[in-house]
């Protein structure tokens, strides 16, 4: 029987930091505190906090070995260490937190509390007594929590006053800052505090290097001190000049910030917010699926920027309604919809495949324009809750997306259509059917969707990826005719002919009613491994009568007569995605990609040729 006062559940002791293995070190009378001035208020440092002070070091017999100092030889810059974090020495690690701001305090230290330290982690000046007991004189000036920007403390932010929300600038960004600058000794170099904020785009080295670094850990309105020493000032327009500086100190408030997105990373679409909306980025936009209006005015991005369309002229002041998800405007322009806020007002720049070039372009739009949107989100709603809907409700809601999952793929949206099935697939994870009645319409709607997937999916040529959505639906029910057809297409169109043949095949056997479609594909399988049969006795013919060096020919005469062959199997194929009573004539399996034919009716024909040092390509 255990103990009562025995710990059931000991708590791991928390390893020691190598700041607290150097503290064991400490032994008494090595290190000793007068203080020479008291300091104001109760608190002192403590780990995380930035320190600054200036340090004198003197003999016993008062001779002065180095100072931070001007007046005594010095370059009146203080030193910054954040405590916990920096390498600092055994002597000050003990006794800086324990100083209050303003003191000014003599630390007698013996050799192993300063650079006589065993592996002492500061290297010694080269003329610095290290073997001598020294005087250390410490002022503190001030301390505060910093937040460390760079590895290597070159860049460290201490905030002054909070922020609002959690957005904080990055490229493209447009920044409006006040900013002004000191050198580490407190003299003014630099300031921008009246008239207009400063203003630069962030991410175009349009200010120092470690200000950006600090500035892009700030939030709108906050105040902060950014310390940047010399490796991170680099020349901008804001500072020109920056050599002979040691260390900068900005201190700037962020008054705003523009939110622009480059949205395909490549700088061709732009997202260029003019005027806030209201809620927080991007918890409060219409990420998911929803009912939007929007004002919009569209105009050409050519010398003339005509415009030719303004929601608020041409559509008698009323806003466009639109449901997002369905291809019902331009990619680009739901894209920068989808992330905006209500209220908000966004500058969009967009290229022609994501504008007019793939969309129905108006009249008077040119082909291959450029276009610039100027968009105002109004408001939007949000797709119904299924929170509260009887089974029957949930079952109502789920076909209209999937009939309109199988508008967009016969307009061929393919990848819009398997979102929306994606979708109703997700929220299916949160139904649970009551009775077997329900059970049966449940699986019945979810086996559809999940064929509708491998549908899209093979139009994707994602031929593997098809196969899996229909083993879903053959796992639980291997006797699902549509599972069959749709499976075998994608074996067809991977040029896996045995498996497609099973799957036609036993079509037939389960469903007498599937047998025409079944026997239109497998002639259609008859036919396409006959031409691949065909190609590969024509492509070898005499292949083995050549010499070396003629080998790589035998690809290239037929290369010609391969890409017309494959371009008449694309021809006639069509788009269909599963609907009420629909028969199912699939031709995706034409259009996938396929293996190389000879690979199929030899597989091993690789490692064959590489035994023989042919690499397939040349040969091929």
């Amino acid at each position: 029987m255990a103990l009562e006062d025995e710990d059931i559940n000991p708590q791991k002791k928390k390893a020691p930091s190598e700041d607290d293995k150097r503290r064991m070190k400490i032994v008494p009378g090595s290190l000793m505190k007068a203080v020479m001035r008291p300091g104001g208020g109760d608190s002192t440092p403590s780990d995380g906090d930035q320190v600054a002070y200036h340090c004198t070091v003197r003999t016993l017999d008062g001779v002065i070995v180095e100072s931070t100092r001007s007046e005594y030889g010095g370059k009146g810059i203080p030193i910054r260490h954040v405590l916990g974090k920096s390498k600092i020495l055994l002597g000050l690690l003990e006794g800086i937190p324990t100083m209050l701001k303003g003191e000014v305090s003599m630390f007698k230290m013996k050799p192993q509390m300063h650079y006589g330290e065993d592996d002492c982690p500061v290297a010694a000046p080269s003329t610095f007594p290290k073997d001598e007991e020294l005087h250390f004189e410490i002022e503190m000036i001030d301390f505060a929590k910093a937040k460390i920007i760079a590895d290597d403390f070159g860049v460290v932010k201490k905030v002054i006053n909070e922020g609002q929300g959690w957005e904080t600038p990055r490229a493209p960004y447009e920044v409006k800052a006040w900013i002004s600058a000191k050198t580490g000794d407190g003299k003014l170099i630099l300031s921008h505090r009246e008239g207009e904020p400063c203003f630069f785009t962030f991410g175009k080295s349009e200010v120092p290097k470690g200000l950006e670094m600090g500035i892009g850990t700030m939030t709108r309105e906050e105040k902060a001190v950014i310390y940047v020493t010399s490796q991170y000032l680099t020349p901008s327009p804001l500072m020109p000049v920056v050599e002979g500086y040691e260390e900068v100190h900005f201190e700037v408030e962020l008054v705003h910030l523009i939110q622009v997105r480059d949205m395909l990373g490549d700088g061709r679409l732009i997202k260029r917010r003019i005027r806030d909306g209201k809620g927080e980025f991007p918890m409060d936009c219409p990420l998911h699926d929803s009912l939007l209006r929007v004002h919009f005015k569209g105009m050409l991005l050519n010398e003339e920027k005509k415009v030719f369309y303004d929601s608020r002229v041409d559509n008698d002041g009323q806003p466009l309604e639109f449901s997002s998800g369905e291809g019902l405007v331009p990619e680009g322009f739901e894209m920068c919809v989808r992330l905006m806020l209500p209220g908000e007002i966004a500058l969009v720049t967009c290229p022609p495949d994501y504008a007019y070039d793939k969309f129905l372009r108006p009249a008077n739009v040119p082909e291959g324009a450029h276009i610039q949107w100027e968009i105002e989100l109004l408001g939007f709603e949000k797709p119904k809750d299924w929170t509260g809907l009887s089974f029957d409700g949930i079952m109502d809601e789920a076909e209209k997306i999937r009939v309109t999952g199988n508008r967009l793929f016969k307009e061929g949206k393919f990848e819009l259509a398997k979102a929306k099935y994606e979708k109703v697939l997700r929220d299916f994870n949160h139904v649970n059917p009551q009775d077997d009645e329900e059970g049966k319409v449940f699986v019945g709607k979810r086996n559809l969707l999940h064929l509708n997937v491998a549908a899209c999916l093979l139009k994707l040529g994602e031929c593997r990826k098809s196969i899996e959505a229909c083993n879903k639906v053959l796992d639980a029910n291997p006797a699902h005719v549509k599972g069959l057809y749709r499976r075998g297409m994608a074996y067809m169109a991977l040029g896996e002919f045995e498996e497609a043949q099973r799957d036609f095949e036993m079509m037939m056997k389960v469903d007498k009613s599937s047998e025409p479609d079944a026997t239109a594909a497998l002639s259609k399988l008859k036919k396409q491994r006959q031409e691949v049969e065909s190609k590969a006795r024509k492509q070898f013919k005499g292949l083995f009568d050549k010499k070396p060096g003629e080998i790589s020919e035998v690809g290239i005469e037929n290369q010609g007569e391969d890409q017309a062959a494959g371009k008449n199997e694309n021809d006639g194929s069509e788009q269909e995605s599963d609907g009420d009573g629909a028969q199912e004539f699939h031709e995706a399996a034409a259009e996938a990609p396929r293996k190389g034919w000879f690979y199929r009716i030899w597989p091993t024909s690789g490692r064959l040729f590489s035994a023989l040092g042919l690499d397939r390509c040349t040969i091929l």
